[in-house]
Formats: structure tokens, C-alpha cells, sequence
């Protein structure tokens, strides 16, 4: 007799919500997302709301795929939930939050934060205490830039959580943090001990605030009947402590095995390498995996996805209307133009740093920029050499991962960035990597539902992972002839960032 149950995976990202059930054996019976938005009240700034986006969202996915499925509910043998990380979202006593949660690297407003615990505790201390330097990406600054700038609200604070965190207390009633996320708490996390550091801690807040951390396969707890009947779920349903949307999305791709590199093609550019041992580099980012055993090297570029879309918004009205017309994708008819330009863009070279810069520059000040402009180019070249941008951002990361004998030794590709497949081919070019694409690209929620089935005890390990549910679908070969082209760019590319960041740096404080 087959078995019918099923595991259910969620997802709240930057710019939509995903949620599917999934049968053992990886088969999606029921999708479903809701698209939402992130606020930047000023430059620099990114925020977004935990009550109205992401528990929102989570309980209209939950009843809409069991609606969707038909199903009776109680077939739903495991639930995990994965989130845009780290976020900072305070709350007060009775545990509703005090303010938008403060987003991760894509909010820049810390930067004397950051210097400030510099001096106080030492980078070097920090990086080898945390693994990781302290960055945009960091919450430890956000949270002193919260006690400095917002006293009233800071007095008012019981406790500190990330997105994923948080939903998982509304589900189970219990404030858990998963290993992978926090070491991004730095530099209150002491990766080697897997524990927060209390005098490091302390200089901000007290340490009562941060919640326990536990592997992001294990039991969290189960969902409340409070929960069940603001979800539709069960009370009893096994919850996972959950991760990450970009380590699901790892899982979601079967980037598990070491040496296996995850590109998630997203609104922001995010990079995720399983590595046998920790291998910490002071331009990226290092943390441990889902379970023991093994850890992982992450990167990221601010911007990806979202420089398309601001292009396509601002540079591209003639596509759009044109799409909307014939039923078309404006992305589409802007790929199918940037394809007729030649590698290189005929002399254009894009810095994507349209939000500041994560790894490996590390600059919340760097700003966007196309070079080489001359009457000849259109705005097909400007396109494809967003496009190419990109592209040198991401080999620029795997050649910092290779510094620290982190060099991937295979690159698997996913996100709502895997469909433009011009956009995948000039990345394949421009490191001279081939990339796998997973017939499944739906990304974190698929990765959610399988580490729901390990912390339920439905899964031992990753085989069924490898063979039923990641499988490959195409494989994207670099073009040897466009990377000589590359090859002359790319110096120049990097040269032009340390040739004009000071000038960045001013017009960012003007």
C-alpha cells in the first residue's frame, strides 16, 4: 500500500512567499505563493513586516494548498518553514513585534555599528571567535543600531528573532534558532562552540533575548491548537527548527555533498558551498550545514534579480508594453535583444552594485555603475551587460572561495532566475563553470518539505534527496570562445570598483 502522507514546506522570501506539499518520494501535489514587497523608508534601509507578510502569508499558504490538494489535513506528517536570514525583529513582552523587522545584507544602515564593535572587540577577535567579519550581513550591529536610535522601543524588548525563528514560535510556542543562522547573530555566536558568547552578548543586550539554537533538522516542537486553527495544520504536527532561504534552497537543488556549489538565482544573488570542514574567510561568509558533519561557505551579491527588475521598470517601458500586449515576458523580449549583442557588450562594463555590495567587497557604500558608454550603445547592451555584471560578481565570489582550497566542484543552479537562460549561460561563460538545473526550481519551500521529513524521522540522510527529488534536468556548458572574451573584462572589471570606491564612499554620505 502506497504511502499518502504528505510533508509540507514553506518559504517567506524578499519578494514573495512559496508553500507546496510534497509525497515522500518528491512529487509536488499542491503549490502555492503570494507576492509581496520589502519597505525602504530611506536609502540603505530595507525592512519588512513579520505580522503582515510573513505569518500572513504562511497561514494563507497553509490553507490554500490544502484546499488546493483536496486533502484531509491530518495527512500532513511534517511541517518546516524557511525565511529571508538574518533579519533582526525585536518584540515585546507578550511577543508581537515592536517594529518591521530589520532585513539582512540588503540593509546597509549600520556601518558606525560595525566600526564601533570593531574597535571595541577587535576584527581579528570577532573573525576568529564568529567565523565571520562583521558586515551588512551581520545582526549584532542592527540590534546596537536599535538600542541607539530607537531607546524607547529597545526599553520595551524581550526578545530578539530572525524570520524563520519567529514563525516557528507562532507554530510551537517555542523561540529556537537554527546553527546555520546563528553565526549571522555576529558577534554574539561562537561558531566552535555552537553557543552564544555572553560578554559579547551583553554589551548589546541581555542574553535571555536571543533564542536557544539547535541543528535545523531537529524537532522545534508541534503546531499548537492556537496554531492549527489560525493554519488549517493539525495540532501535533511535527515542526522543524528550519533554516534559511538559501540553505533550503541548497537542499532543494541536492547541493549536499561536498564540493557541491548552489547559485540561487533570486532577487538578491546568494551562493552556498558544502565544505568537509569550517573554512572561514574574512570576505565571505562560513557557518555549519543541517546537521553535523559537515559546514557550508557562503557568499552573496546584493543585487541580482533585483537590478533586472529595477531595469525593466525604469529602462524598459518599450518591452513592457510590448509583453503586456502579445502576452509575453518583458525579461523575454530583453534577452531575446541582449542575445544579438556580442560578449562584452561592445565595450560596457556594468557594476552591479545597485544596493551597496555583500561579498566579497563588503561595502555598504559602493554604489552601481555603467562604464564605457558611448552614442553607439543601446539598450540591449545596457541589458546584457547588466546581465554580465552579474556574472563577474559571481566569479569574483567563487574565486575568494577558492582562496580558502574552497574551489566547488560542481555548481547547480536554481531560483526564478534558472528561466532566463541567457542569463544562466553568460554566468557559465564568464567563470567557465557548467551548471546543473534541477527539474524541481521552485527552490526553498522543496527544500523545506524534505527537511521536514528529517525532522519528522520520515528521512535517515540525503539519498532520497539525490535520487527521487533533486534530480537533473539540463546542463549548462560554458562557451570556452565568450570566456577568452571575459577574461580581458574581468580584470578591468575589478579595477574599476578599487579605482572609484572612494568616489562611491562620497556620494554615498552626500
Amino acid at each position: 500500500m502506497a504511502d499518502n502522507r504528505l510533508l509540507l514546506g514553506i518559504d517567506i522570501g524578499t519578494s514573495s512567499s512559496k508553500g507546496l506539499l510534497a509525497t515522500l518520494d518528491g512529487r509536488i501535489v499542491a503549490q502555492h505563493s503570494i507576492a509581496h514587497t520589502f519597505d525602504m523608508p530611506q536609502p540603505g534601509w530595507a525592512e519588512q513586516d513579520a505580522e503582515a507578510i510573513w505569518w500572513s502569508d504562511f497561514c494563507q499558504i497553509s490553507r490554500a494548498l490544502i484546499q488546493q490538494a483536496d486533502i484531509d489535513p491530518a495527512r500532513i506528517a511534517g511541517l518546516a518553514c524557511s525565511a529571508i536570514a538574518p533579519t533582526m525583529l525585536p518584540l515585546d513582552k507578550d511577543y508581537r513585534p515592536l517594529r518591521p523587522a530589520i532585513l539582512y545584507g540588503i540593509d546597509t544602515r549600520a556601518s558606525s555599528q560595525i566600526a564601533e564593535l570593531n574597535a571595541a572587540l577587535g576584527e581579528d577577535a570577532i573573525f576568529a571567535r564568529a567565523g565571520q567579519s562583521l558586515s551588512a550581513q551581520s545582526v549584532g550591529p542592527k540590534a546596537l543600531w536599535y538600542r541607539q536610535n530607537e531607546p524607547a522601543l529597545f526599553a520595551k524588548t524581550r526578545k530578539i528573532v530572525s524570520a524563520a525563528s519567529y514563525l516557528v514560535f507562532r507554530l510551537t510556542d517555542r523561540f529556537v534558532l537554527d546553527n546555520y543562522v546563528a553565526p549571522y547573530f555576529s558577534p554574539f555566536f561562537d561558531v566552535a562552540r555552537l553557543a552564544w558568547h555572553k560578554d559579547w552578548v551583553e554589551r548589546v543586550c541581555p542574553l535571555e533575548w536571543l533564542a536557544e539554537t539547535a541543528w535545523s533538522t531537529e524537532k522545534a516542537g508541534v503546531v499548537t491548537a492556537r496554531a492549527a486553527q489560525e493554519t488549517g495544520i493539525p495540532a501535533g504536527t511535527p515542526v522543524a527548527v528550519g533554516t534559511a532561504d538559501a540553505l533550503a534552497e541548497a537542499v532543494a537543488a541536492g547541493a549536499v555533498a561536498v564540493g557541491d556549489l548552489m547559485i540561487m538565482y533570486g532577487t538578491t544573488l546568494f551562493l552556498i558551498q558544502t565544505t568537509a570542514q569550517f573554512h572561514p574567510h574574512c570576505d565571505l561568509w562560513a557557518s555549519v550545514h543541517l546537521q553535523p558533519g559537515s559546514a557550508i561557505l557562503a557568499a552573496g551579491l546584493s543585487t541580482a534579480g533585483a537590478l533586472l527588475g529595477w531595469f525593466r521598470d525604469e529602462l524598459a517601458g518599450e518591452e513592457r508594453l510590448l509583453g503586456s500586449s502579445r502576452g509575453e515576458n518583458a525579461f523575454e523580449r530583453l534577452a531575446a535583444r541582449a542575445a544579438q549583442i556580442p560578449p562584452g557588450a561592445e565595450g560596457l562594463l556594468t557594476l552591479p552594485y545597485f544596493s551597496g555590495e555583500r561579498t566579497p567587497i563588503n561595502d555598504p557604500h559602493a554604489r552601481g555603475a555603467f562604464f564605457g558608454l558611448t552614442l553607439s550603445h543601446s539598450r540591449a547592451h545596457l541589458y546584457r551587460s547588466s546581465l554580465e555584471g552579474i556574472a563577474f560578481g559571481l566569479r569574483h565570489n567563487i574565486e575568494a572561495m577558492g582562496e580558502v582550497d574552497a574551489q566547488p566542484a560542481r555548481l547547480i543552479a536554481i531560483g526564478g532566475g534558472v528561466q532566463q537562460k541567457l542569463w544562466l549561460q553568460i554566468c557559465s561563460d564568464v567563470t567557465g563553470l557548467a551548471q546543473d538545473v534541477p527539474a524541481q526550481t521552485i527552490g526553498a519551500a522543496y527544500g523545506s518539505a524534505y527537511i521536514a521529513g528529517l525532522a519528522a524521522s520520515l528521512f535517515r540522510d540525503f539519498r532520497p534527496l539525490r535520487q527521487k527529488w533533486a534530480r537533473i534536468e539540463r546542463r549548462i556548458q560554458p562557451n570556452m570562445q565568450n570566456k577568452a572574451i571575459y577574461d580581458e573584462l574581468y580584470p578591468i572589471y575589478r579595477s574599476l570598483y578599487q579605482d572609484t570606491k572612494q568616489h562611491m564612499a562620497r556620494l554615498s554620505w552626500l
